[in-house]
């Protein structure tokens, strides 16, 4: 909320998302993962623009989250996300490979049941 009502950094442009934080044991310090929609240029100038306005967001949340001390705010880039879109893309690839093979597959073995083979001759009893 901060981030979208607060600042108003025009480097701010690529509407930036917090994908994670994780918060050292003793709550001093705060790693702020985001992603931002955008060209690599407006990622950086995002991720500039919050870690200048860190302090200010800083006093904000002590103020908001009624905190005697906010942790420290670093903000990095998230490339665990794009590393996972880029795995989710590859295993939907070879998801839909195996589709196809096994489509072909099925394909294969209709056309060989049904083509040519000739009926079992009924028991006899003798």
């Amino acid at each position: 909320m901060i981030m979208q009502r607060e600042l108003n950094d025009p480097r701010l442009t690529g509407l930036p998302s917090i994908t994670r934080v994780k918060v050292s044991d003793d709550l001093s310090v705060a790693d702020v993962f985001i992603t931002v929609m955008g060209t690599p240029g407006q990622q950086s100038a995002a991720l500039n623009a919050l870690k200048h306005s860190a302090g200010l967001m800083r006093t904000l949340l002590t103020k908001q989250m009624t905190l005697r001390i906010a942790p420290y705010l670093k903000f990095h880039i998230d490339e665990d996300l794009k590393k996972e879109l880029e795995l989710m893309t590859l295993l939907q690839k070879v998801a839909d490979e195996n589709a196809e093979l096994d489509r072909k597959r099925a394909e294969g073995t209709g056309e060989a049941s049904a083509g040519g083979d000739s009926p079992t001759p009924p028991p006899t009893n003798n």
